[in-house]
């Protein structure tokens, strides 16, 4: 019996299908001629509908509505049986609202108009009328509103698909109740319809007794009852709850549908563990609950399900081991338990799974080596393991009889391929990545067998030595190639000019010498960043200059590139990252750059670039970082900067001979969040509109993203988009992943004058200040306690006088303070951060008290001391010793020290000149 209600169930989906290809011919085996009233009713209908494109050209007034478009008629009486005007293709979408002559097709059972756009107009309740309909379907029809409960009327109804797929909670309903004059209904799909108001949704669904398919995915469903009642459910074979908001266990009642075939509760906020019970679905071919908080060990009787053959559990938070015995789950076909917690060796019974093609075990925490039977799963397709704890060697057993592998997706490993040196695999790979395995020390020859290989990821492998010539060959296939972080050297003459559309390369961090090589057109990244190329890059930049080049990342930084950079960018318009940082260029920057309209990010930085800053880089109205840093540039800063780079956050212009005053026009990048303008020639004051930086302001981190991903994707592969050099708690550094979370300004090393203005303080997201080696005057501001994100302060060899402010005693963050050789007095403020510091931090001033050695006193006595000795004659017991001591340091200070105390400004040359000297060895090292 359960077998024959199954058939004629799948036998009434497949219904429609013959049908389809009659009106898509627009031909019918019957002779009959339409009945007169019901094309009237169609004729009437038509009026009311958009049809775009008119498809319903053949609804014409004296013709025979049985072989019409999406018409079909009863073979015997005549009469319209079936309404098939359902649209799969954008264009061809009917709108408009429907008209009630439907009610006169009286034998109507099948009524389709899904892929529609009726959008301005809710469901008809006119529609609960129409009695003899076995089959409603209005799915991804754009109906909106209220689902009229006029639709529980139709009591022969058995197929009801109101999926409102593309946009979800624009039709609801306020209960359920009309489900209740639905007995007959087999298949109810309302995915999509916000149900939030029906919380008695599972008990109404338990009066169809006949139902068979239950589909509520993305109902914003927020309630599952633990405990009810579900025997008129018990027939049910497809169940879909997913992407609801449950916040709940999962209850076990659903545990009882030993019938049950689909189960989908993916992404419904569910929790708690998974019961055993779950091996009473005995039933189940398909079981679904990936994307939610699923956790602890999974059961052992998993075994029991022998009939499923897709099992996702996905995206939760399993533990333990998995069970043994899923190696007996000989049916299975696809299997993932990706994204959980799941440790220990991967079971030596999962080598038993024969029919598997599709299996993800990736990020986890699973440890030991692949199992060696794992070479048996002659249909295995797909093998996902990346990021887990693998180690140990992997041989030619492990993918012995693997001849159907297509897709070999593990870095993030520790295991060690040991294969022959003429090992020839049994598969044709299009997707393999063994990034982090070590395949050294030699290139893997096997390589050059894989014929279908699109894309590619062998980065830090421990490979080295010349990439043999066979292996370029195959450039023409590669979608995506990573080489990058291993020990190739030799020339790339001309292996990437044959690169498919859309093609990404990463050869980065090699020793791969010789000129650059040319590139296809169509290469969308490139990144040939920390190897040795040397030489011009004019034949490179300029090759095919007829051909416009859809690049959108270049990285040739950390290279020994010289000559000037050729005025060749005027087809390079798409490009958004440009890294010519870290090289030998020479001359000024070419004014085509400026025609990089779509530059987020421009690398030139350490070079011996001149000349001034173009004025065509106002062009480039989306840039969001500009390192010019440690070139030989000239001229002011452009005003031009804070009028057309609105967008940008990171401006670093450090080393080079900028003079002149710091434009106030760059307080308008409100976006900013590192500003290094250190080692120039700059003047005046610091603006005092640095309070319009809004982003130092916050404590709020950026959402600029540190990794860039092309247009076109691949594999979900991102490449590192930023990093920078900056001095930061008297240190050079390179920054990169975490570049996002810094804010920072650096004027150090120039001539600015003034004080420094009280507005600094408003920017109480900073991090970072270092206003050392200028000219700057008057006090502290006092209330540079509220700067509560500051880690590094540097005011050293400045002419500040006054007190340290008590305030930034309160700076709990500060881990770096240099105030030395500046004119300021009194007693350093306590507390556990300023007394931590070295007192070199404190020196070249007029300051007293912990950490300096010189205590403070109170009318030049020393309140440790006070009331010790003995008083004579109304006076104090002078101490000889003392005196003697503090004669002979003041007598030795000044025979050696005096020239420089005595003279202000040769001594900040001195020490302006010791610390440069300092700075410049720190950049030698770092080199």
């Amino acid at each position: 019996m359960e077998g024959s209600l199954g058939f004629l169930f799948l036998a009434f989906l497949i219904i429609p299908l013959p049908n389809f290809f009659i009106f898509c011919t627009g031909h019918s085996h019957s002779q009959l001629r339409c009945i007169d009233t019901e094309r009237h009713a169609l004729l009437t209908f038509k009026q009311d509908l958009i049809d775009p494109f008119n498809r319903l050209s053949s609804w014409t007034a004296h013709g025979d509505c049985c072989h019409w478009l999406g018409v079909v008629c009863h073979n015997l009486t005549a009469h319209v049986h079936q309404l098939n005007l359902g649209s799969y293709y954008e264009p061809l979408m009917f709108g408009g609202k429907l008209n009630p002559s439907l009610l006169d097709l009286k034998h109507l059972n099948y009524f389709d108009l899904s892929f529609n756009n009726f959008s301005a107009s809710p469901i008809p309740e006119f529609l609960g009328s129409m009695k003899s309909l076995t089959s409603l379907n209005l799915s991804y029809a754009g109906f909106v509103g209220l689902i009229p409960r006029q639709l529980g009327n139709l009591s022969n109804l058995l197929y009801l698909n109101l999926d409102h797929g593309y946009f979800p909670g624009d039709l609801y309903v306020n209960n359920l109740e009309w489900l209740s004059g639905l007995p007959l209904l087999q298949h109810l799909d309302m995915s999509s319809v916000n149900l939030s108001k029906a919380s008695d949704w599972v008990q109404l669904t338990n009066t169809l007794p006949s139902l068979l398919d239950l589909r509520l995915q993305y109902c914003q469903l927020r309630f599952i009852p633990l405990v009810v009642d579900v025997h008129n459910m018990t027939s049910l074979r497809h169940l879909d709850l997913s992407r609801n908001y449950f916040n709940s266990s999962i209850p076990n009642w659903l545990y009882s549908f030993s019938r049950l075939e689909f189960l989908n509760l993916g992404s419904s906020n569910l929790q708690g563990t998974i019961s055993s019970a779950i091996g009473n679905l005995t039933s189940a071919i398909s079981i679904d609950l990936s994307g939610n908080e699923l956790g602890g060990k999974l059961p052992v009787s998993f075994g029991n399900l022998s009939s499923l053959t897709n099992l996702d559990f996905s995206n939760n938070q399993f533990s333990g081991t998995l069970p043994q015995n899923l190696g007996q789950l000989k049916n299975l076909v696809e299997l993932s338990f990706s994204q959980n917690s799941i440790s220990g060796p991967i079971p030596m019974s999962l080598g038993n799974l024969s029919s598997l093609t599709y299996l993800d075990f990736s990020n986890n925490q699973f440890n030991g080596t692949l199992p060696q039977n794992f070479g048996q799963l002659s249909k295995l397709e797909t093998l996902y393991i990346e990021s887990n704890m693998l180690e140990g060697v992997v041989s030619e057993v492990h993918f012995s009889n693997l001849t159907s592998l297509i897709q070999l997706y593990a870095p993030g490993n520790k295991l060690t391929l040991e294969v022959s040196y003429n090992w020839n695999p049994p598969f044709q790979l299009g997707v393999l990545s063994l990034r982090s395995w070590n395949l050294g020390p030699n290139f893997p020859g096997w390589l050059c067998s894989q014929r279908q290989l699109q894309n590619l990821d062998i980065s830090n492998t421990r490979i080295s030595g010349v990439v043999p010539p066979s292996f370029w060959n195959l450039s023409s296939q590669f979608g995506f190639l990573n080489l990058s972080q291993n020990l190739l050297y030799g020339e790339i003459v001309n292996s990437l000019i044959n690169l498919p559309s859309d093609s990404v390369i990463d050869l980065s961090s090699n020793h791969f010498n010789g000129s650059l090589p040319y590139v296809s057109s169509n290469t969308i990244v490139l990144d040939l960043s920390n190897n040795s190329f040397s030489g011009s890059i004019s034949h490179f930049l300029c090759y095919k200059m007829n051909e416009p080049k859809q690049m959108q990342l270049l990285n040739l930084g950390k290279n020994h590139l010289s000559g000037k950079i050729p005025n060749c960018w005027m087809k390079w318009n798409n490009l958004e990252l440009l890294n010519l940082g870290i090289n030998n260029f020479t001359g000024n920057i070419p004014t085509s750059l400026g025609s990089l309209t779509l530059l987020r990010s421009l690398h030139l930085h350490k070079n011996k670039l001149s000349g001034k800053l173009p004025s065509s880089f106002q062009n480039c109205d989306n840039l969001m970082t500009i390192d010019v840093a440690e070139n030989e540039f000239v001229g002011s800063i452009p005003s031009w900067i804070g009028h057309k780079c609105s967008n940008l956050m990171i401006l670093s212009l450090r080393s080079n001979n900028f003079l002149g005053h710091v434009p106030e026009e760059l307080c308008a990048l409100t976006s900013l969040q590192i500003m290094d303008l250190s080692c120039n020639k700059l003047s005046g004051s610091i603006p005092r509109c640095v309070k319009n930086f809004s982003a130092m302001a916050t404590k709020d981190t950026s959402n600029y993203p540190m990794r860039f991903n092309p247009s076109v994707g691949y594999y979900g592969e991102s490449f590192p988009l930023e990093s920078a050099l900056l001095v930061i708690k008297g240190q050079i550094l390179e920054y990169s992943t975490i570049l996002q979370l810094v804010k920072s300004i650096d004027l150090s090393m120039n001539n600015l004058s003034g004080e420094i203005p009280i507005e600094v303080t408003t920017l109480q997201g900073l991090q970072s200040l270092n206003l050392s080696y200028n000219l700057l005057i008057g006090s502290i501001p006092e209330n540079i306690g509220t700067m509560g994100s500051l880690e590094s302060i540097d005011f050293s060899m400045n002419q500040l006088s006054g007190q340290i402010p008590s305030s930034m005693s309160s700076l709990t963050f500060l881990n770096h303070l240099n105030l030395s050789n500046n004119n300021l007095t009194g007693k350093i403020p306590f507390g556990t951060q300023l007394q931590s510091f070295n007192a070199s931090n404190y020196i070249g001033n007029k300051l007293c008290g912990l950490p300096l050695s010189n205590k403070c006193t109170i009318d030049d006595v020393d309140p440790n001391n006070e009331n010790k000795g003995s008083k004579h004659n109304g006076g104090l017991e002078v101490d000889w010793f003392f005196v003697s001591l503090a004669l002979g340091f003041v007598v030795g200070f000044w025979g050696v020290c005096g020239p420089l105390l005595l003279n202000k400004q040769w001594r900040i040359m001195y020490f302006q000149f010791l610390d440069h000297m300092r700075y410049k060895l720190k950049s030698l090292v770092l080199l």
